[in-house]
């Protein structure tokens, strides 16, 4: 049990265990995805897991599937939970995520689009200042570090920041989460709302889906479901033909 306890302090396993939950049986390779660190590290994690017995493994040809094993976890539950007040407990959860959802239920925007390219090449639209300065008429200026401070620039060489927030996730090429807010808001964490883009490979293209959350009210929804459509189209435009679209596209789609 002690083994058990050690490994599901680290965050790092205690994700590699959620994917599992998620869809279990994964490859080395699935389950690095969406995680920033190296093939050599997660492959440690996932020792310490396996010596926990809260995985085990299965070869299928060349490849190694993980498993989650949740027998350990049950354990747990029937020595330290079970004997305690499970109604009272459960009631208490039940209270605590209906409190948790009240005070998230804010207006969110999901955007889902298909491009021609590869995740590394979309990555780099979206995170290259020179690149998003052509097709957004920002650049995105940041080292997309977790915990870094990012700014939507003018590019007209005012310096002028439209937007700033800080990197949230940063898992290249697959994931990026920043929070967003106008500068004047930058230290009210509680008006700054949450961008998540999500990227997956499908053969020779590319599912890019972007998610807007906890925006303030449906105004603000309603801006930015008249501007992400016209940003992502002109980055779709860029990177399958090496051109922008002829006119800006939130002009049009501000008339």
């Amino acid at each position: 049990m002690d083994k058990v306890f050690k490994a599901l302090a680290d965050d790092t396993r205690r994700r590699l265990l959620d994917r599992l939950h998620e869809n279990n049986g994964q490859t080395l390779g699935e389950l690095c995805e969406r995680i920033a660190m190296t093939r050599q590290s997660v492959t440690q994690h996932l020792a310490v897991l396996e010596a926990a017995n809260l995985i085990s493994t299965v070869r299928r040809g060349r490849e190694k599937l993980h498993y989650l094993n949740p027998v350990p976890l049950h354990e747990i539950q029937e020595r330290w939970i079970e004997k305690f007040e499970r109604p009272r407990l459960s009631a208490l959860g039940a209270l605590k995520r209906r409190a948790e959802e009240a005070m998230t239920d804010k207006p969110r925007f999901v955007y889902v689009t298909y491009i021609a390219s590869t995740p590394e090449k979309v990555w780099e639209a979206l995170t290259d200042a020179d690149l998003t300065g052509a097709y957004w008429g920002h650049r995105n200026e940041s080292d997309w570090r977790p915990g870094s401070r990012w700014a939507h620039v003018r590019t007209d060489g005012s310096g002028i920041a439209d937007v700033v927030g800080r990197v949230v996730e940063s898992e290249p090429p697959t994931r990026l989460v920043t929070t967003w807010a106008a500068p004047d808001q930058e230290g009210q964490e509680e008006r700054h709302s949450r961008v998540t883009f999500e990227i997956r490979p499908y053969e020779d293209i590319v599912r890019l889906t972007v998610v807007h959350e906890d925006l303030n009210d449906e105004g603000e929804r309603s801006d930015v479901a008249a501007g992400w459509p016209a940003v992502l189209s002109n980055l779709k435009s860029l990177l399958e033909t090496g051109r922008t679209l002829p006119q800006e596209p939130w002009l049009v789609a501000g008339r």
